[in-house]
């Protein structure tokens, strides 16, 4: 029997982690995900298990080596960012993985800002917000002046995809999508490390960058294994390999977050406190990003309206798009144009409505997604500024919702707004990253399955 030839990719969420085979023409093949339970670190604070998910890594690993039915041409990693794998000078872990949602000590975050110029600068300099734990680079500092010992007894600071790439190459090194997430380590205005890194004494325990589409090493001298991606980057690269027209990428969750790879313009004070920020991308260049918190209010309203018009929790998935409805909430309702400088957690304003005001569910649920609309035009306005791009691609939950879908294509007429269905976008990114160190086969050309949309009807494209 003739083994397929596949790639495989481990692609490690904070919930989720996966490995996943894609053949020459990039579908996926199989799937297998697990869920790993939590320990807590020295103050009894949870965290991720680095040595079972290294244990996890090892023997997936090994299954898939010895699967008769396929040929393994290559590895690589997407995995969530801002956070350190240490290793010892025997290249061995010191754990724990922090988690990048403990809470900074305030004394800490005041000695580093006071010493290195002040709030703003930094975060313009590193084009990212304060967010404690969440700049990854804030942890080895904290380490510093919190356990110097254990700081002085590092060899390597790895960010986790760079960590589970190192367990299949045996080559630490580091990787420009995981050092630009946030991290406060990038000086973005003169693409290097920051001074403070340098200053701290912590560059010398930053392993060596090698490119996103590089190879870190090999298993068994013939099997080549990428450095790893950060995995909001990985998810960016299908689009960028696909689409040579500037677009926005607009990615729905629980954030919905806004990204603009041609958008070169320097943070400014404005866009900070809007809480954007900038990722390089797999090329090393920055994408600017905004995002808004309304994957999670709409998680929130949904179980509201529910309760209140007596349906099942998602009966708001069977609600159409109705110009009628939305014309006439425009003429008696209006619609919510609360933005204020808290705007990416501020919610929609449609809590504050009487819903006794809406004759169905229906009416009520087409004004809800109206009202959220209104925060993403003005979320996603942040990175688009002074910015022509012609389409923008909606996928993730959102990009399911008509209702959301017709709005939004109505808010940007002078584009072409797509929803993109691209399953397992990040782990697709992290394979194509590597495209031509273990595919003989051209670039893909359909890997998405694109929908056009426009405020009263919509086409396949």
């Amino acid at each position: 029997m003739n083994k397929k030839n596949v790639i495989v990719i481990f692609d490690v969420g904070k919930t989720n982690k996966k490995r996943l085979l894609f053949d020459e023409q990039y579908k996926l093949v199989q799937e297998e995900s697990t869920q790993l339970k939590e320990i807590k670190d020295e103050d009894d604070f949870p965290c991720e298990d680095v040595e079972a998910l290294t244990k996890w890594i090892q023997i997936s690993r090994n299954d898939i080596l010895n699967d008769k039915k396929y040929k393994i041409k290559g590895i690589n990693i997407s995995g969530y960012g801002a956070s350190f794998v240490y290793l010892d000078v025997e290249l061995k872990i010191i754990p724990p993985l922090y988690n990048y949602l403990k809470p900074y000590p305030p004394s800490l975050r005041e000695k580093f800002y006071k010493t290195y110029g002040g709030e703003n600068a930094l975060s313009k300099q590193t084009a990212s917000p304060i967010l404690g734990n969440l700049n990854s680079g804030m942890q080895l500092y904290r380490m510093k002046y919190e356990k110097p010992e254990v700081f002085a007894n590092i060899k390597y600071a790895l960010h986790l995809p760079q960590y589970l790439s190192f367990i299949f190459s045996g080559n630490p090194g580091s990787d420009i999508t995981s050092i630009g997430c946030h991290t406060h380590l990038w000086d973005f205005q003169n693409n290097q490390y920051h001074t403070w890194v340098k200053e701290e004494g912590i560059l010398p325990k930053m392993a060596p960058v090698i490119g996103s589409n590089s190879i870190a090493g090999y298993i068994n001298n013939t099997i080549p294994v990428g450095i790893g991606l950060h995995d909001s980057s990985a998810a960016l690269i299908p689009y960028l390999i696909s689409f040579n027209e500037p677009f926005l990428l607009l990615s729905t969750g629980t954030w919905c977050i806004t990204l603009n790879p041609f958008n070169q313009t320097p943070l400014s004070d404005l866009e900070l406190q809007q809480d954007c920020l900038c990722y390089l991308s797999y090329k090393g260049i920055p994408v600017k990003a905004s995002r808004l918190f309304a994957g999670y209010e709409h998680e929130q309203q949904i179980k509201t309206l529910a309760e209140h018009f007596h349906k099942p929790l998602h009966y708001y998935k069977t609600v159409q798009f109705d110009l009628n409805i939305y014309n006439s909430l425009k003429t008696v309702h209006g619609f919510s144009d609360k933005f204020t400088e808290e705007a990416m957690r501020a919610k929609s304003g449609f809590d504050q409505r009487n819903l006794n005001d809406f004759s169905s569910y229906e009416e009520a649920y087409h004004q809800f997604v109206a009202d959220l609309i209104v925060q993403q035009i003005k979320s996603t306005n942040l990175v688009l500024e002074n910015c022509f791009v012609k389409r923008l691609f909606v996928d993730g939950g959102f990009s399911k919702n008509q209702i959301y879908m017709h709005l939004l294509a109505m808010a940007y007429p002078q584009m072409e707004v797509y929803s993109a269905c691209l399953p397992q976008a990040s782990a697709l990114g992290a394979a194509l990253a590597i495209h031509q160190h273990w595919n003989p086969k051209p670039l893909p050309t359909d890997i998405f399955d694109l929908k056009l949309y426009s405020g009263i009807h919509d086409d396949k494209v």
